[in-house]
């Protein structure tokens, strides 16, 4: 059987071969690339540091997070240290921490719907109306979350900003 150009390059193209396609979102790719969007934004590394020190002597917070039609077995990781005085994503991808301390880390969940409308900074979305009216579910230490709520916004806009297919569970 032969296979023509035209044919061959469609072929690629439908697979990824070519790295077309988005990574699935909430995956451990996603996370990696959600950990370096992280580091380009200014209002996470500066304006988190002080909440980023609130590690327990471990040196580093984690935020877990999946979304819930894929099940908690789905959830990734991102790891965060101050570092030189900011808030440096050092990790992201599978889970590391397999006993997280909810007195100084986080787990966040919520359906694709609400991530989604997290993402895009829709009105009633930002972080303190997705955490009062239940579009996120969170663990970890709420009176902390409240005292940086500015910059938990642009975190949640950041999980939209990475992006990433929806229709399939990592």
């Amino acid at each position: 059987m032969t296979i023509n150009r035209t044919t061959a390059l469609a072929i690629i193209l439908l697979t990824g071969s070519l790295g077309a396609h988005a990574d699935v979102f909430m995956s451990e790719a996603w996370a990696k690339q959600a950990c370096a969007a992280w580091n380009k934004n200014s209002t996470l590394t500066n304006e988190l540091s002080d909440w980023a020190k609130n590690d327990d002597g471990r040196g580093f917070k984690t935020i877990q997070m999946y979304r819930d039609k894929c099940g908690l077995g789905s959830k990734i990781e991102l790891k965060i240290a101050n570092k030189d005085g900011k808030a440096i994503c050092t990790y992201g991808g599978a889970v590391t921490n397999s006993s997280p301390d909810y007195g100084v880390d986080y787990l966040m969940h919520a359906t694709d719907e609400n991530w989604t409308c997290m993402g895009e900074g829709k009105s009633g979305c930002g972080a303190m109306g997705a955490m009062m009216t239940g579009k996120l579910k969170f663990s970890g230490p709420k009176m902390e979350a409240m005292g940086v709520m500015g910059p938990f916004n642009a975190f949640l806009v950041l999980t939209g900003s990475v992006g990433g297919d929806k229709s399939a569970c990592p």
